[in-house]
C-alpha cells in the first residue's frame, strides 16, 4: 500500500511536471509545483496509515508515541520541524518561487532549483549546490531580485581625471552602454543615464546607471564585468584618462636606494609585443560570452532538477 502510494505520487508530480513546462506564467509554474510538493506529502502520509491498518497496527495506538513525538519536537526535533513547516510557508506564499534570483543575508546568491522538505537547493553562476534550510527565507533577510519584474537596475562606478569633458564624459558612457547587448534599451524611461556620483581624491566619480534584459539579471557579476569592458574601451577612443592615486612624497633619506623602477622599465621595454591577429583575439569581451552561454540541460527553466550532491 505504502509502494502503491509512492507511485501514483510520482505519477501526479511527472504529470504536473509535464502541465507546468507548457505554461509560460511563472506564477501559474509556481503554483503546480506547490500543489505537487504537498500532493506528494499526503499521499505518503496516507499510504503509511493504511499500510500500518493492514499489518493489524491500529492508529489508535500510536497516542503514546504521539506524545512522545511532541517532546522530541520540542526539543532534538525542533529545528527539523521548523524547516518542514518553512517550506510549505514558501510554497503557498509564493514569495518564492522555483526559477528565482535570490541573494541571502549571507551574501550568497543564485537560482532557486528546489524547495524541498527540509532544505532548498540555490545553484550559483558557478554552478555550486547549496542547500540552504528553509527556516533561514523565512526568519532571514532575503533580496529576490526576480520576485516582480524580471528587468533591473545596475549601476557601474568608473572615474575620470579632473579637468574632463563631463558631456564628453557622459557620450562615452552612453556608448559604451550601447556596446553592450544586455541593456534593455536605449530610449525612453528605461534608457541609460550617466551620473556624476561624487568628487574622489584623485578623480571624478562617475555612475552609469543601466537597466538589464531578463537573461543579464541573473548574472551580476559577468555583466558588470562586461560593462567595464566596454567602459574602458570607450573612454581610451575619446582619450579621456582614467587616473592613478595622487601622493605627496617627502623624501627624508637617499640611503637604501633601489634600482628597481629602471630593472622594471628594462623589463617593459623587452616585453614581446603582441601581434594583430593577437590583439583581435583578446579584445573578445569574455564577460557578454559568459551571460549569453545557453545553460546546460539540468539547468533549463522547467527541466527535472537533478539529485542533490
Amino acid at each position: 500500500m505504502f509502494v502503491a502510494a509512492w507511485t501514483v505520487s510520482r505519477w501526479i508530480q511527472r504529470g504536473l511536471d509535464r502541465v507546468e513546462q507548457r505554461s509560460s506564467d511563472v506564477n501559474r509554474r509556481a503554483a503546480f509545483y506547490a500543489v505537487g510538493r504537498v500532493i506528494h506529502y499526503t499521499l505518503l502520509i496516507i499510504g503509511a496509515m493504511l499500510a500500518l491498518e493492514m499489518i493489524g497496527i491500529h492508529a489508535s495506538r500510536f497516542a503514546v508515541l504521539a506524545g512522545a513525538i511532541g517532546v522530541g519536537l520540542g526539543f532534538g526535533l525542533q529545528a527539523i520541524f521548523n524547516n518542514f513547516v518553512s517550506g510549505l510557508i514558501l510554497l503557498f506564499d509564493r514569495s518564492l518561487k522555483v526559477g528565482d534570483f535570490v541573494e541571502l543575508e549571507s551574501g550568497v546568491h543564485g537560482e532557486v532549483r528546489d524547495i524541498k522538505i527540509r532544505a532548498t537547493r540555490i545553484v550559483t553562476n558557478d554552478n555550486l549546490d547549496i542547500l540552504v534550510p528553509n527556516s533561514e527565507f523565512v526568519s532571514g533577510r532575503v533580496v529576490n531580485w526576480t520576485h516582480r519584474d524580471v528587468s533591473r537596475r545596475m549601476r557601474i562606478p568608473f572615474g575620470v581625471a579632473y579637468g574632463s569633458d563631463k558631456e564628453r564624459v557622459k557620450q562615452a558612457a552612453l556608448e559604451a552602454a550601447g556596446e553592450v547587448p544586455f541593456t534593455l534599451s536605449m530610449e525612453g524611461q528605461r534608457a541609460p543615464q550617466v551620473w556624476l556620483a561624487g568628487f574622489g581624491d584623485s578623480s571624478l566619480d562617475f555612475e552609469l546607471v543601466v537597466w538589464l534584459t531578463a537573461e543579464a539579471t541573473k548574472r551580476p557579476s559577468a555583466v558588470r564585468a562586461a560593462y567595464n569592458w566596454a567602459l574602458e574601451t570607450a573612454l581610451a577612443k575619446h582619450e579621456l584618462v582614467i587616473p592613478f592615486p595622487q601622493r605627496d612624497l617627502h623624501v627624508r633619506s637617499w640611503l637604501g636606494k633601489s634600482d628597481a623602477p629602471a630593472a622594471t622599465a628594462a623589463a617593459t621595454d623587452s616585453a614581446p609585443l603582441l601581434s594583430s591577429e593577437q590583439r583581435a583575439e583578446l579584445a573578445r569581451n569574455d564577460a557578454i560570452d559568459e551571460v549569453k552561454a545557453p545553460p546546460s540541460a539540468d539547468e533549463a527553466p522547467g527541466a527535472e532538477s537533478a539529485p542533490d550532491r
